[in-house]
């Protein structure tokens, strides 16, 4: 999910927005017992980074509520809800949330298996940015470590769905040398993309950076010259996950949600019996 800062100055100031999370497990429907995420493990970003909204013009706000993330029958729900609601000053129509993991790592294999939302104007995304970006609220912010501005940390976006584009994901990579609408993309179409379970998968080198889906590749990043422009990835990444609103939705929306059942890290020589070095397996 590409960070466009329209304005670089206002785009690391904002306030913070730390609202009451319950920590208590409720009840839904069916009766299975909800738990909010592993604050141990993710940190939600809620801040508006430049004070007024986020970037690519997304419509929602990103709560700390168990609503908007929590884990049920052993997966992560993020779910995007149309909803009035007011925080650091400002009232918008729609909510969701937005995960920082409180890992970080360099090079290794990342899977994540996921179910994604359909519904034109949904935009899930798994991905990640540099340890030491420089963005209002985010977690590694927080915690002092922010010294480049985007895109010079560097983002890999290891999956992205449009709902406008059903069943199409896309993976991307964001440097200094091309970002935004970036040249480094590839994808392919999954037909059950929405409604069954798949495993999103990146594996990062020293050398190359791969993208695939249950095991079939669909794009690779290796610039033929690393430099500071095209390869800001030598230093410590951590992941993001969220659930976006687009600018146009379809207006008959009400909810919409990313299903997670793991995400896994492994070292970067990790064979098949190996355990990953981080992991989260939502249960």
């Amino acid at each position: 999910m590409a960070i466009k800062f329209y304005n670089l100055a206002s785009a690391i100031q904002g306030t913070a927005a730390m609202g009451a999370l319950c920590l208590s497990w409720v009840s839904i429907a069916s009766d299975a017992p909800v738990h909010p995420v592993n604050t141990s493990k993710w940190f939600h970003q809620t801040q508006l980074p430049n004070g007024d909204t986020w970037f690519n013009n997304e419509q929602q706000h990103y709560t700390n509520r168990i609503t908007n993330a929590f884990i049920s029958d052993g997966t992560l729900k993020i779910v995007a809800k149309k909803e009035p609601f007011a925080d650091q000053g400002k009232t918008k129509q729609y909510t969701s949330a937005r995960l920082n993991s409180k890992f970080a790592f360099k090079y290794g294999r990342i899977e994540v298996r996921t179910k994604l939302p359909a519904g034109s104007g949904t935009w899930p995304a798994i991905w990640t940015l540099g340890k030491n970006i420089k963005e209002a609220g985010a977690y590694w912010q927080t915690q002092s470590y922010g010294t480049a501005l985007w895109p010079w940390c560097g983002e890999i976006d290891i999956m992205e769905h449009w709902g406008s584009r059903p069943n199409f994901v896309q993976s991307a990579m964001h440097t200094p040398s091309s970002f935004g609408d970036t040249v480094n993309k590839g994808g392919q179409n999954i037909a059950t993309a929405t409604t069954n379970f798949h495993v999103y998968a990146t594996h990062w080198s020293a050398d190359s950076i791969a993208f695939s889906v249950d095991d079939k590749v669909h794009y690779r990043y290796q610039p033929s010259v690393k430099n500071v422009r095209t390869w800001p990835f030598d230093e410590e990444q951590y992941v993001v996950l969220n659930l976006a609103i687009e600018s146009t939705i379809d207006s008959t929306f009400k909810s919409a949600e990313m299903e997670i059942d793991y995400i896994r890290i492994f070292a970067p020589d990790a064979g098949p019996g190996d355990q990953p070095i981080w992991s989260d397996e939502f249960n």
